[in-house]
């Protein structure tokens, strides 16, 4: 598919009757989806392909988009999965000894109808003020119908809040990810199996870096294709979608905990944690999306600056240890809140071999302050008897 013209007529159009008229970008037609903004000045190709933006209308706060191209290697999956991409300033041409293709064209070739040319400093100081809705982006012909049956094509798609997505991004089949293939020497230390339900590309590299061996196994995976893999520990991978949705994986999860398997989890995985335990989740206003995001370890008072993609978060109490909801799992505290509105940014169980981050410490793109968390749960492998031996079975 080629890209429409910048001449073609666009609209973003929002549940609440709000209207902002541009040019078309990437493909023409309509997208219908969840407005949200996201506020990296960088990254932007890393962005569009992580997973847990699927069904969703991405507002660019950075002005200016697409000035780098895009390239096969900055992917963070198979494939684009915004809904739709909203753009103030789109590059003419890119600029970068690594680039190619121009976003534009890569948009126009997945089918991704976007919009450039608008006030997205306007939309995202609306949707702060409103929140996260239903909106819809149409170009080309699909621009020219009236405002009444615009607006009523975006009231009649499904909300987030309820939405099952996990299933619908996460891989068919099994695939390994070995640590030799990412600069390791000698055998691999540990192997986990990790549950893809959006995961970003970059998340079993930073444990193969570290030696690890990485099953990652699709979403509706059981607890016995789990251990069949012979893994030392349980990772769950971010992911798109309403957490109260994700009734199989938590069940799957209790099984884990269950079994003292060594657990961590981020973003979706967090929520699901949180479930497993007894706790609630809730819809966030308008969510946490980019790359400055700050966050507090209650534990030490450290303060690091995080990657977030995530609309949905975890209700627990957050001053200290409480007994789980469901009390065969002991005591469990929130380890991490976010410093701009106090949101459960992370879980540590107390009496389990388990824990939790909202946030994304693989980084790409973004700070690297949380890397340290993949050793965290390494050395909580090795505190629980894994050996190097059992990350040979199951191969």
């Amino acid at each position: 598919m080629s890209p429409m013209t910048t001449t073609e007529p666009a609209v973003l159009v929002l549940e609440d009757g709000r209207m902002f008229r541009g040019r078309a970008y990437g493909a023409g037609g309509t997208a219908l989806g969840e407005a949200v903004f996201a506020t990296g000045m960088t990254g932007y190709q890393e962005t569009i392909t992580d997973p847990s933006y699927a069904r969703q209308l991405v507002v660019q706060t950075a002005p200016h988009i697409g000035n780098t191209g895009v390239n096969e290697a900055d992917n963070e999956s198979r494939r684009i999965w915004v809904a739709g991409y909203i753009v103030r300033d789109a590059a003419r041409r890119p600029s970068n000894w690594r680039s190619e293709g121009t976003l534009d064209d890569e948009l126009a070739r997945q089918g991704v109808v976007g919009i450039q040319g608008v006030d997205t400093r306007a939309i995202t100081r609306h949707l702060r003020e409103r929140g996260a809705m239903k909106a819809g982006i149409f170009s080309g012909d699909a621009a020219r119908a009236s405002d009444a049956d615009l607006l009523a094509q975006v009231c009649g798609q499904a909300p987030m809040a309820g939405a099952r997505l996990a299933e619908e991004v996460s891989v068919d089949a099994a695939y390994t990810v070995e640590p030799a293939d990412h600069g390791w020497t000698g055998e691999p230390r540990f192997s986990i199996a990790a549950i893809d339900l959006g995961l970003k590309g970059m998340t079993p590299v930073r444990f193969a870096e570290r030696g690890v061996r990485v099953h990652v196994l699709p979403a509706s995976s059981t607890f016995e294709q789990i251990t069949a893999t012979g893994a030392d520990g349980v990772f769950l991978s971010n992911g798109p979608g309403d957490p109260a949705t994700a009734d199989e994986q938590v069940a799957t999860l209790r099984q884990v905990l269950d079994a003292r398997i060594p657990f961590f989890g981020i973003c979706f995985g967090n929520q699901i944690l949180g479930r497993a335990l007894g706790f609630g989740t809730y819809k966030l206003p308008y969510g946490h999306r980019g790359i400055n995001q700050p966050v507090m370890d209650l534990g030490t008072g450290k303060v690091e600056i995080t990657s977030q993609n995530h609309g949905f978060a975890v209700d627990a109490p957050r001053d200290g240890a409480h007994e789980a909801p469901e009390s065969r799992y002991g005591r469990v505290e929130v380890s991490h809140i976010s410093l701009n509105d106090h949101v459960v940014e992370g879980l540590r169980c107390l009496d389990l071999p388990a824990f939790s981050v909202q946030y994304h410490p693989e980084a790409a793109a973004g700070p690297h302050d949380s890397a340290y968390l993949f050793d965290r749960f390494i050395d909580l492998m090795a505190a629980h008897g894994a050996t190097t031996t059992t990350s040979q079975k199951g191969n």
